[in-house]
């Protein structure tokens, strides 16, 4: 390659480069498009963004969008000073044009304020202007004849742009709307009660001020849908007799584990009272045999106690013969 042809290329490739550098950091068609549109912002102050790592391409649009909007009191030190502590300086400034547009009193202090809090302040602005609704799940409670009820609910709320730093959110909405259902339910004589009414449930959850504390204002709850579900007083009546019946039968097999052994106790001590007779039937040989070499006893006075024995014996025996028995005889 000719020297003279290699100089002009290095020349243009060192000339691109160094506009590159040049566009990077002095955007010049963000800062044209910025003079156009009205915007007053010198090229210093681009490239003075760039060695504070805060983007043009975002800080630029949004002070046009401000200004084209009518919000002057936007400057670019405060969307400069918004996304250096990690704030959506976009975002920020949808939110407030579209606020300014409803006619809703919303600040740039409160917007970034309610952004760094961790919230979309964009859509809490469009849910200010267009309420949203939310459904409940499915919430079941207990009328007083017992009877279950399941209701699903529709809370239409709207965006309360004041509670939105340290306000509770949705969650808390439909907790607290659950809540209240199974209130008015619970206190409703009969289910057929809340079936023919089922307005009274709305009326009487709203009345409750559901929404206080919370990042939003609740405008209506409307009862989407009522099932019957068990018959709770019934299934609890049926639990009932049953541990009662179950208590019951323990005591009863209780009573009769102890009447078992009572019984065995009886059978051991009449064996015992048995065993002492027999001992002591034992013994009387021995007395009479010794009371007859003493002299103490005469053989008459044996033979006659021998005599009543047996008449004893033939007395036991003729009152255990029965009439069958007798018959048998007679035969």
């Amino acid at each position: 390659m000719p020297q003279e042809f290699f100089i002009p290329a290095a020349l243009a490739v060192a000339l691109i480069v160094l506009l590159s550098i040049f566009f990077h950091f002095v955007p010049f068609f963000l800062w044209l498009s910025a003079k156009v549109s009205g915007v007053k912002i010198s090229l210093m102050q681009l490239f003075l963004m760039r060695i504070r790592n805060v983007p043009p391409g975002i800080i630029v649009p949004s002070l046009i969008e401000a200004h084209k909007a009518g919000l002057s009191n936007i400057t670019r030190d405060n969307l400069e000073a918004h996304y250096m502590t990690g704030g959506h300086v976009q975002r920020v400034v949808h939110a407030l044009v579209s606020a300014s547009k409803a006619n809703i009193d919303l600040s740039f202090e409160k917007a970034t304020a309610i952004d760094l809090a961790g919230r979309d302040v964009f859509e809490a602005v469009q849910t200010s202007v267009n309420p949203k609704v939310i459904d409940t799940p499915p919430v079941a409670a207990v009328a007083k004849n017992g009877i279950q009820l399941i209701a699903k609910a529709r809370v239409t709320v709207r965006a309360n742009i004041h509670q939105l730093v340290g306000g509770a959110g949705e969650d808390t909405i439909l907790a607290r709307v659950g809540e209240g259902i199974v209130s008015s339910i619970g206190s409703a004589e009969s289910h057929e009660q809340v079936l023919e009414n089922p307005d009274s449930i709305s009326k009487l959850v709203l009345r409750k001020g559901l929404d206080a504390g919370t990042a939003y204002e609740i405008l209506s709850i409307d009862i989407a849908d009522i099932d019957v579900g068990k018959n709770i007083g019934a299934t609890l009546q049926m639990d009932q007799a049953n541990a009662d019946k179950n208590i019951a039968q323990a005591k009863a097999e209780e009573r009769r584990a102890m009447a078992v052994a009572t019984e065995q106790e009886m059978k051991a001590r009449a064996q015992e009272a048995r065993a002492e007779v027999i001992q002591a039937e034992a013994e009387v040989p021995k007395a009479l045999a010794q009371a007859l070499r003493d002299g103490n006893m005469g053989f008459m006075d044996y033979y006659r106690l021998e005599n009543l024995k047996g008449d004893t014996a033939m007395r036991d025996n003729i009152s255990k013969i029965t009439g069958q028995d007798v018959k048998n005889i007679l035969k």
